[in-house]
C-alpha cells in the first residue's frame, strides 16, 4: 500500500563489542522528518552452465539513505557526523571528522491510516548539505539534507544472517500491538524460533 507520511525520526547510538558485535543505545529524536529516500546497491553473480543461466545470487551491498529534515541541532551534528561543540557552544566541523554508525527508525503513514515502521541497522552519514538562499517576494525555506550509508550489521540475528533493515506494518496479520508500540524504545532484535 502507497504511504502518504513520514516521522518519527530516531537515531540510536551504536557501541561496538570487542567482536564488533552492536549494541544499540536508547534511541533519541533526531529531527522533524521532511523526506526519506533509500536506494539499495545489490551484488549480483550469474554462473553459467549449459549455455544458459543455472544460478542467479543477489545479495545486499549497501544503500543510501538521504534525509531532509527541518533542522540538525548541535547534539545531533556531534552525534551523527563526529562534529565538537567548542567550550562556546559552538559547532566545529574538521576535516578529520568521521562519525560512529547510528541506527536510524522512522514510520511512513500508509492511505489506510496504519503505519509502516523501520529500523535501518547502521548508518554512517556524512556531513550535512546546506543549501540557503536570500528572501524574495516570497518566502521559501531552506532545510538541511544528510546522506548516510546503510550497511549490514555485524551483529547476527537468529538464522544466523547480518540484517540491515527491519520493517513492519502495523496492520499486518500477526503482529503484537506491543511491537509497535514499543519501536522507538528500542532497536527492533529480531526473534526467530529455534
Amino acid at each position: 500500500m502507497a504511504t502518504i507520511g513520514l516521522d518519527r525520526l530516531y537515531y540510536a547510538p551504536i557501541t561496538e563489542g570487542t567482536n564488533g558485535e552492536e549494541t544499540y543505545g536508547v534511541p533519541v529524536m533526531l529531527a522533524k522528518a521532511i523526506s526519506a529516500e533509500l536506494s539499495v546497491e545489490l551484488s549480483e553473480a550469474t554462473l553459467y552452465a549449459d549455455d544458459g543461466a543455472a544460478e542467479i545470487v543477489k545479495e545486499f551491498r549497501n544503500g543510501t539513505l538521504s534525509l531532509g529534515v527541518d533542522a540538525i541541532g548541535r547534539s545531533v551534528a556531534a552525534a551523527l557526523t563526529g562534529a565538537a561543540v567548542d567550550d562556546n557552544g559552538v559547532l566545529i566541523s574538521a576535516s578529520e571528522d568521521g562519525g560512529a554508525p547510528v541506527a536510524i527508525g522512522f514510520r511512513a503513514r500508509k492511505a489506510n491510516g496504519a503505519y509502516r515502521y523501520f529500523w535501518l541497522y547502521r548508518v554512517k552519514f556524512g556531513v550535512p548539505g546546506t543549501n540557503l538562499a536570500t528572501k524574495g517576494d516570497t518566502i521559501t525555506f531552506s532545510t538541511p539534507t544528510i546522506e548516510g550509508t546503510v550497511t549490514r550489521r555485524n551483529k547476527l540475528d537468529g538464522n544466523g544472517n547480518h540484517p540491515w533493515k527491519a520493517e513492519v506494518n502495523a496492520d499486518d496479520a500477526g503482529v503484537a500491538p506491543a511491537i509497535v508500540n514499543g519501536w522507538y524504545t528500542q532497536v527492533y532484535e529480531p526473534t526467530f524460533a529455534p
